[in-house]
């Protein structure tokens, strides 16, 4: 099925173009800090909101024309979705997708319809993949949308839901490691409660904490050699989500013992729905060793669901891939654009547009961090900050050579009279301004 056939592949051209439908800013051979653009970015498109979603909301139905939706035969449907999708993966001259198995294949009546059709569309993926070049940035299961995932999958009251959901995940997990996904995502997307008349909160935890162990326990049977990744978020659909938010997700993997098996997805809408900047959950998750991958897009201020709208924003994407680069790069993860276009954005290219603004925005965000990279005062001001950590006291302090009545007994010897030094905030922001404003 062809449906962008009137829009030439994008490419770069510079920031005189004047053509809505050319990269501006990425480059994707453009090398910054050793790698070239492509390599550091990492970038995908999702299944689900550019080609499944049909322009629906809760006071509507769907407003886009999507030939592949009218098709009668769901096999035949999906078929042509990929065709589309691919087409503009192609187009859009990114490396990875992301999907979910419900995304490319339909459910049918029964787990056997299931796999069956899931595993017909994999054939699918497989032939499209070795056909563009396209690569699996991570694959997933949808164990949320049924009906029977009203109470949740793995937290679910009723232990042939779990079991339900286990054998998606299954499927799921294989497919991935067939098709060479480079990480594996569990979404928590009704695991968690609307009220606590109804919730044992502590059996649920360990149900979850049980299904992630046999998921864990699985990846290593297969050999997947990719990441498995938890994706933070706080509320909607549920009132409260187990997976709130980087440090919850922490304390829980640190509870079940899988801390060092499980890594977080990160998405910027969850980040400001849980309270916290897109920045704050991407540095909190670095220094926890969770740091994984990234789903780009952002929330409206005034809006306070999950918008999941394109990033627009240089200034807030500088400071998360300076985080970024610090820590060294991604390793398996990268840019994900779960992102859709508004629902009166109802043209082909309205797909284009989106996906085009947001990569240059991160093209010049990554343009931005390795400035500050390159000279980073803002290290050298935090080296400076914490140097007394450096120095004999600190160091004897973190090394546990002090108990508390010692300390006490030193700091009294001593005749400790500190001093407090300025954080020089506004310094600081105005410096970042200057990287990212010129």
């Amino acid at each position: 099925m062809s449906y962008f056939e009137s829009i030439a592949p994008v490419t770069y051209a510079g920031t005189q173009t004047q053509n809505p439908l050319a990269y501006r800013h990425y480059d994707p051979k453009r090398v910054i800090l050793g790698k070239t653009m492509a390599e550091h970015l990492r970038l995908a498109v999702c299944y689900w909101h550019s080609f499944v979603w049909p322009g629906s909301d809760v006071f509507g139905p769907g407003s886009f024309d999507r030939p592949w939706h009218k098709l009668a035969d769901p096999m035949q449907a999906a078929r042509a979705k990929a065709d589309v999708a691919f087409d503009f993966f192609s187009r859009l001259g990114v490396p990875f997708y992301t999907f979910h198995d419900t995304d490319v294949a339909p459910e049918g009546d029964s787990l056997k319809d299931y796999a069956h059709n899931f595993s017909s569309m994999i054939d699918v993926l497989e032939a499209k993949q070795a056909e563009t070049g396209m690569k699996l940035l991570w694959g997933t299961a949808n164990v949320f949308s049924h009906p029977r995932y009203a109470a949740g999958a793995a937290s679910n009251p009723q232990p042939e839901v779990f079991a339900y959901a286990a054998s998606q995940v299954f499927h799921a997990m294989n497919a991935t490691q067939r098709l060479g996904g480079e990480n594996y995502v569990l979404w928590g997307g009704r695991e968690g409660y609307d009220t606590l008349l109804n919730t044992d909160l502590k059996r649920e935890r360990q149900q979850l904490g049980r299904f992630f162990n046999m998921v864990i326990e699985h990846k290593h049977k297969i050999g997947f050699r990719g990441a498995i990744l938890i994706e933070p978020k706080p509320q909607e659909p549920t009132k409260h989500q187990y997976d709130y938010d980087t440090a919850t997700v922490y304390g829980f993997l640190k509870e079940f013992g899988l801390e060092h098996e499980v890594k977080t997805n990160l998405e910027a809408n969850h980040a400001t729905l849980a309270g916290h900047s897109f920045h704050h959950e991407v540095a909190t998750s670095i220094a926890l060793g969770l740091f994984g991958s990234i789903d780009a897009n952002r929330g409206d201020m005034q809006n306070g669901w999950d918008t999941d709208q394109f990033p627009n924003s240089v200034e807030e994407l500088t400071l998360v891939v300076y985080e970024i680069l610090k820590a060294g790069g991604f390793t398996t993860g990268g840019f994900n654009f779960d992102t859709k276009v508004r629902r009166q954005s109802i043209d082909p290219a309205d797909l284009f547009h989106g996906h085009i603004g947001a990569i240059d925005v991160l093209a010049l965000s990554l343009e931005r961090a390795a400035g500050m990279i390159e000279n980073d005062a803002l290290a050298a001001f935090k080296a400076q900050r914490y140097a007394g950590w450096e120095a004999e006291l600190g160091q004897k302090l973190l090394a546990g050579g002090y108990s508390l009545e010692s300390l006490a007994a030193e700091a009294a010897a001593r005749d400790l009279r500190p001093q407090h030094v300025s954080g020089q905030q506004e310094a600081l922001e105005n410096l970042v301004n200057r990287y990212i404003y010129g």
